[in-house]
């Protein structure tokens, strides 16, 4: 089938490179010109194991191409995906003024009937906004199209298998044509992986998005909430997770103890849901909890580290992990960039390292922090050591050379990656998250 993808962000791109994989006719479009020659060259302008792999194996079967002819491509095709961007305004509404434009342009130019297909993330009533845009903007009013909600749910680092082997997709239609040619699209998920199919009206699928990444970062700040309780109370929040865990009515996922969740979804989803709850004169305490929760627990782990170490102006403090999450170069809402910037306000002078966001960071922070080759030369005379990602690679660090290289043998560790009496016993001072310590 003759697929359009506009915008070749990370959900834009990773859905084309994955609908073209399906055995689709893809071609993704953007705008920045600059972006599409790269990509035309097979270099893509994110970090997503095994993504590159197969968008180059997929222009080589020529399943897969890039433009940026919106106008061309959108009478060439049948189905049109938008997977634009919609950041958070700084009132925490979701800010559609790229989906308005691309449905603007949609209605100019579409020649013969299609299925418009809403991927970007969106407050409840944007697809039914959207296509009044586009039929405003027909030229010609006899052609006729069908909207579509198809929400993604892609975790970053593991987003080309939870496109291809996702645990449900969601329709969201009124029109049996354009929900015909969805399940084509998605057929071979469904014969294969025995993928769970969810058809329904368009504002029931947009809120399946919302509720759904509300859900998760409500799990993340509660069991932070806990891990902060555990401190006080002697209990150890890694053991409170397993136990409740266990219980299949809550599950293991989302239940660890850390510096609090960051990342392009959760932050700009939750606050948009509770900017639309606000609208429509509902008092979402919930949402504002946990986002109230998020943002104590970044600061909080500064405390952590400024009531070990006292003043931290002039100490030399070693960040190990950037990104808001391992397999991904992402810095957005990373709560690193929070804890940084606090240490950096203290006068603290920060060593960083990260396997992979490096040159993100280097946006973020340019010459604020030092930025090191690796593990031991953010060590290299550091008052202490904090763990802020848990790469795989840093599991594997070798304490007994870091122990020579820091001036003082603290290690606080923000993901609860090591077993504190491990630690302890290697001759460290250990500070993790809600658990017990040896004193």
């Amino acid at each position: 089938m003759k697929i359009c993808v506009i915008g070749t962000g990370y959900v834009g791109l990773v859905a084309g490179v994955c609908l073209a994989d399906l055995g689709n006719n893809i071609v993704c479009v953007d705008i920045n010109k600059e972006k599409i020659d790269k990509l035309k060259q097979g270099i893509i302008p994110i970090y997503e194991p095994g993504l590159e792999e197969i968008l180059k194996n997929n222009m080589k079967n020529r399943r897969l191409r890039f433009s940026t002819d919106l106008d061309a491509e959108i009478k060439a095709s049948k189905v049109i995906f938008i997977a634009v961007g919609t950041p958070s305004k700084s009132n925490g509404e979701a800010d559609l003024s790229a989906v308005e434009s691309v449905a603007a342009h949609i209605g100019k130019s579409i020649n013969s009937y299609k299925v418009v297909v809403n991927k970007s993330t969106v407050p409840v009533g944007t697809c039914r906004r959207i296509a009044k845009i586009i039929s405003d903007n027909l030229k010609n009013k006899h052609i006729s199209f069908d909207m579509v909600s198809n929400p993604e749910f892609l975790k970053e680092g593991s987003a080309v298998q939870d496109f291809m082997r996702p645990n449900r997709v969601v329709i969201g239609t009124e029109h049996k044509k354009a929900l015909k040619i969805m399940k084509d699209i998605y057929d071979s998920l469904f014969l294969s992986t025995g993928t769970y199919f969810v058809a329904t009206n368009l504002e029931t699928a947009e809120m399946i998005k919302y509720a759904a990444n509300a859900f998760l970062a409500t799990k993340v700040s509660f069991i932070n909430e806990i891990s902060r309780l555990c401190e006080l109370v002697g209990a150890d929040v890694k053991i409170v997770s397993r136990g409740m865990g266990l219980d299949e009515r809550i599950g293991s996922k989302f239940l660890h103890a850390g510096p609090g969740y960051g990342g392009s979804c959760f932050p700009k989803d939750i606050s948009g849901l509770e900017f639309l709850a606000k609208q429509v004169g509902y008092d979402f305490k919930i949402a504002k909890a946990v986002m109230e929760v998020n943002k104590n627990q970044k600061l909080w782990m500064v405390r952590k580290i400024e009531e070990r170490i006292g003043n931290v102006k002039g100490k030399t403090i070693g960040i190990l992990g950037l990104s808001f999450k391992p397999n991904t170069d992402d810095m957005r809402d990373a709560p690193a960039i929070v804890i940084i910037n606090e240490l950096l306000k203290k006068g603290a002078k920060i060593k960083a390292f990260d396997p992979i966001a490096m040159n993100e960071a280097k946006k973020i922070f340019s010459s604020k922090i030092e930025f090191c080759d690796d593990s031991y030369s953010v060590a290299q005379n550091s008052d202490a050591i904090v763990f802020l990602t848990e790469w795989n690679e840093f599991r594997e660090i070798d304490f007994a050379k870091i122990k020579k290289l820091l001036k003082n043998k603290l290690v606080f560790d923000l993901r609860n990656m090591f077993e504190p009496d491990k630690i302890i016993r290697l001759g460290f001072e250990y500070f993790g998250v809600g658990r017990i310590l040896t004193k």
